[in-house]
């Protein structure tokens, strides 16, 4: 090759160089474009991934929020009912306590009648004299030859045994323990034996010594509930009845009238 060719090559060598330089960076950018595309892929496939994962998040808090605001609102029904049943029974008390204190109001009305009643006849006496026989509100005296004659005054006056009964009952259910609790037993009986019921004298005087055995008040019911069978034909009861007081409370002023009673009682 002569010299005046070889410019000639050298020249062609660098244009071909030329052309393939641009090409190979063309090439490396589409590659470099791919890899960017695949990255781009791979995030969006994650991005799917962890937008599902969300999705279901979301549609398990919307099932737990349904669960929780069905729950919230049975809760609230339940409530409502609960509030509905105690002013119920609010209303239902309310109308008890309103029929109670009208029943007090009776009671205390019957109760200063017995009371009025009481106070304005002559009070029976447990110490009677020899010849009275004081078993009860109809006070009886003993005619001569042991005959009984007609009803002394009684401390219940007439037509008011039924509220004495009353009375004294309902302060024995309300005070049962009450120190008076064995006087107002003895006095529903004398207001039985009052009003003729002489049966229900008998059983209320022996509560007074069954229910009240330390009181003060057995002698007297002992005394009371003997003239009671006595009026009841029960002699034998009564007799018994008379020799008890007799025996357990000997210095009794009860006693004394027990040995006059026991004696009118030899002849039956």
């Amino acid at each position: 090759m002569t010299r005046r060719a070889w410019p000639f090559v050298t020249a062609l060598g660098l244009v071909v160089l030329s052309a393939a330089a641009p090409a190979a960076a063309a090439d490396k950018a589409h590659q470099q474009l791919m890899a960017e595309i695949r990255m781009l892929q791979e995030q969006q496939q994650q991005l799917q991934q962890v937008l599902g994962g969300l999705a279901d998040t979301l549609k398990t808090m919307t099932a737990k929020i349904d669960d929780q605001s069905a729950s919230n609102r049975k809760t609230l029904a339940d409530q409502k009912l609960l509030i509905d049943n105690v002013s119920e029974g609010v209303r239902i008390l309310r109308e008890k306590a309103d029929d109670t204190n009208v029943r007090l109001s009776t009671v205390s009305q019957e109760l200063e009648a017995v009371r009025q009643a009481v106070s304005s006849a002559p009070s029976s006496s447990m110490s009677s004299a020899p010849g009275q026989d004081p078993s009860g509100p109809g006070t009886e005296t003993a005619a001569p030859g042991g005959t009984t004659g007609a009803p002394n005054p009684s401390p219940y006056t007439a037509g008011h045994y039924d509220i004495a009964i009353i009375g004294f009952t309902t302060f024995i259910n309300t005070f049962p323990r009450n120190d008076k609790a064995d006087d107002a037993q003895l006095n529903i009986g004398q207001a039985m034996y009052g009003a003729g019921q002489y049966a229900e004298a008998a059983a209320a005087f022996q509560k007074v010594i069954t229910n009240y055995p330390q009181s003060d008040s057995v002698p007297a019911a002992y005394f009371k509930l003997g003239v009671t069978l006595d009026a009841l034909k029960q002699v034998d009861a009564a007799r018994k009845a008379f020799e008890t007081l007799m025996q357990k409370y000997p210095t009794a002023p009860e006693a004394i009238l027990a040995k006059q009673r026991l004696d009118s009682l030899k002849g039956k």
